[in-house]
């Protein structure tokens, strides 16, 4: 028996084996020779693109990438300490302001919106944390590509030339393909009934957008990093251990479990490996105390019978957050960083259940 909403063969995963694939790809196949655009393609239209079609695909999105100059007023409505998810989940849902010609959606508008979708997302993100922060919004270049784009309009500044690191943006770009789609989720749930609805998908998407927001769904990478800082140390370790056992201690270990997966999390493999080559870069590979951390938990609980009987090993939040930071992105962009991965999926899922 299955509870369901509805059969999707956009994403197949075997939670017992440790099986995960879009559209009949393996991830760890797409995150290791694939990037993020080809991959949006793939979930979107069913299979990958040819050039001509990836080419033409890249080049729409990039067209797109700009918003209209009237959502900086919208920007300038928000509190200084307003958090970049509150700004983005705004913005995102005024979107149907300026595509008022979309709001009696027609399955030929499908693959504009779609494009404006994914191109926009980005460049709204961005914006959301220069606000946040007090900086001059970025534009976007046209002459990067997805991932440097966004890189490059969350760090750049007017005055201040920046350069992308290969490295960093190829982490990012797997980031991106490991985040992309995973099966009937809340937010991607909560798009298929607001799209239920005959509701136009920049207010469907937006809907996703809060239900990800969730600490027991988007957040969790920053709760792992937030329980690494609070054991403090390897010693300390044991120690936490056995209080994630007690069923009377509040405490609970963050990035272990989960609910589809009784084996290793594929999308927490590579990222483990994507952690260790971002700090190597970094110089930070034999000197980050997140990343000893966790690297000892993990094969402390992997040994423990506790966990072995469970079938409790690490999820795809367990290294990500380690990633970001190192990366210099803070926590609480972490979410926004998934909004933008989510976005295509979600949108793949929108068209599936309009079909």
């Amino acid at each position: 028996m299955s509870t369901a909403s509805c059969q999707s063969t956009v994403t197949y995963i075997d939670g017992d084996k440790g099986i995960l694939r879009h559209r009949g790809y393996d991830i760890k196949d797409l995150a290791e020779k694939s990037d993020f655009l080809e991959v949006a393609y793939l979930l979107i239209y069913g299979e990958l693109p040819s050039g001509e079609q990836y080419n033409n695909f890249t080049k729409q999105v990039a067209h797109h990438s700009l918003v209209n100059e009237r959502l900086h007023y919208l920007f300038q409505t928000f509190c200084s300490s307003s958090h970049p998810m509150a700004i983005m989940l705004a913005a995102v849902g005024s979107l149907s302001a300026f595509y008022p010609d979309l709001l009696n959606f027609k399955e030929a508008d499908y693959e504009l919106t779609a494009i404006r979708m994914i191109a926009k997302i980005p460049t709204i993100a961005a914006m959301s944390y220069k606000y946040s922060i007090g900086q001059p919004f970025i534009y976007p270049d046209n002459s990067l590509d997805f991932t440097e784009n966004f890189l490059h309009m969350m760090f750049a500044t007017p005055y201040t030339k920046y350069t992308v690191n290969p490295i960093i943006k190829n982490a990012l770009n797997k980031i991106f393909i490991l985040h992309a789609d995973h099966e009937q989720n809340a937010s991607t749930s909560t798009v298929r009934i607001a799209g239920s609805s005959g509701a136009n998908p920049f207010a469907c998407i937006s809907t996703g957008i809060a239900s990800l927001w969730g600490p027991a769904h988007g957040g969790a990478n920053e709760a792992v990093i937030n329980m690494l800082k609070e054991i403090g140390s390897s010693e300390y370790i044991p120690q936490y251990i056995a209080k994630a056992k007690d069923k009377n201690d509040p405490f609970r270990l963050m990035g272990f479990g989960h609910r589809v997966y009784k084996n290793y999390d594929p999308r927490a493999a590579v990222l483990k490996e994507t952690c260790k080559e971002v700090l190597k870069e970094l110089g930070q590979l034999d000197n980050n105390p997140l990343l000893q951390i966790a690297i000892e938990l993990e094969a402390i609980a992997l040994k423990d019978e506790y966990f072995i009987e469970r079938k409790l090993y690490p999820n795809v939040d367990f290294y990500s957050g380690i990633i970001y930071k190192a990366m210099g992105i803070p926590s609480q962009m972490f979410t926004v960083l998934f909004a933008i991965a989510r976005t295509v999926g979600w949108m793949a899922q929108w068209k599936e259940m309009h079909e």
